[in-house]
């Protein structure tokens, strides 16, 4: 058992859900390695109301314009104007979080683009003599999770290597995705069944999908839970989330059946035969672990297009981007045998890569490359 003084502290923020869920689920995984493990969000390290600001300003964004979220990130991979703010806004945070970090932290996480920012600045200007290690928590990347200064990057499947090492990033390392192991298949129809009961789900052997769509339920769900419908193959179970608003409206239409917050998400999973997802983010990567088929449709601007156009490429979830190959995408899907779904990007777990680089020692001696194929989900 390491001694309590090893510290590796771990940066999100509270924008959605998945960068918070793969924060924890990395610090329990470093708890148990034997880790002490701090947990900060990125957007209390702002001054004053700004990181309050910028959480309600993303919500409205993505909820009421959702095409200039996806301008905004088109432009910021563009024009170095606006990356420069980006960075400022990061560098914003750098003094408080450095005091935030005591004496004994060995190393330094982040699954925050703009804590990646500020955490690379302060190791290039010599500020922090710690490693930083970035968590990438999408398939797709962006430049803004590649920032000067970071160690090394932690990608979920060799598409976002590749894209990471475009975009510059020395030292990138596939390992599997931070889920929890509560998220995992139904052993039988029986437990199955059992789930569907305490959701009042129905309980026959109609096929039920699960529409997500992040915490804040934002996009086109209704209209996607009425296309699901029409397709006659399933039945569409609406996960709404905090947004209460799309709750009222898919119970006053009947376009399908509306789920407010659920706390346990692995037995709702349980409960269902196929996800259909809009942003590609953490709750994809659940489904899978689940052993479920995810399909990407109607994505959101920016992130959702470019994490489905990856995940279609990766071969872990297809993109239907109309109608009628929503139909096709989902017959097949639910073709699929139990178990057939599988995601093993990599044997490589997250922490132990964590553990290794904050004790300075060489990634290429702990860890072998490793060879996907097809029928593992790979390229």
């Amino acid at each position: 058992m390491r001694a309590v003084t090893q510290r590796i502290v771990v940066v999100s923020a509270s924008v959605g859900a998945g960068h918070d869920g793969a924060a924890r689920e990395l610090a329990r995984r470093l708890a148990e390695q034997g880790f002490a493990v701090d947990r900060h969000d990125f957007l209390d390290l702002l001054p004053g109301p700004l990181g309050r600001g910028l959480r309600n300003a993303y919500a409205l964004q993505l909820r009421v314009a959702p095409d200039s979220w996806g301008w905004l990130l088109t432009a910021l991979d563009r024009h170095r104007t606006l990356t420069g703010v980006a960075t400022g806004i990061s560098r914003l945070a750098a003094r408080k979080l450095q005091r935030s970090l005591p004496a004994d932290t060995i190393a330094v996480v982040s699954t925050y683009p703009l804590a990646s920012l500020a955490l690379g600045g302060m190791r290039r200007r010599g500020r922090l003599d710690v490693p930083v290690i970035t968590y990438l928590t999408d398939m797709s990347v962006h430049p803004l999770w590649v920032g000067e200064g970071v160690d090394t990057h932690l990608a979920l499947h060799p598409v976002a290597e590749s894209q990471a090492r475009l975009l510059g990033a020395a030292t990138v390392q596939v390992v599997c995705p931070a889920v929890p192991p509560a998220f995992r298949p139904a052993v039988s129809v029986t437990e199955q069944r059992a789930a569907r009961l305490r959701f009042g789900l129905p309980h026959d052997r109609r096929p039920l999908a699960l529409v997500v769509a992040g915490s804040w339920g934002v996009g086109e769900i209704e209209q996607t839970a009425r296309d699901v419908t029409a397709t006659g193959l399933a039945t569409p179970v609406v996960l709404c989330g905090l947004n209460t608003l799309l709750h009222e409206a898919i119970t006053r239409s009947g376009a399908g059946i509306p789920l407010g917050w659920v706390d346990d998400v692995p037995a709702l999973l349980r409960a269902c035969d196929v996800v259909i997802q809009n942003a590609g983010g953490l709750s994809s990567l659940e489904a899978l672990t689940a052993g479920l088929p995810v399909i990407s449709y109607r994505c959101i601007p920016g992130h959702g297009s470019t994490n489905a156009a990856a995940l279609d490429l990766a071969g872990w979830a297809r993109w239907a981007q109309r109608p009628d190959e929503l139909r096709e995408v989902l017959a097949a899907s639910l073709a699929l045998q139990p178990g057939h779904v599988l995601m093993p990007a990599s044997a490589v777990d997250p922490a132990e890569i964590i553990a290794i680089v904050a004790a300075g020692l060489r990634l290429d001696a702990y860890t072998e490359p490793v060879e996907l194929t097809a029928a593992d989900g790979g390229l």
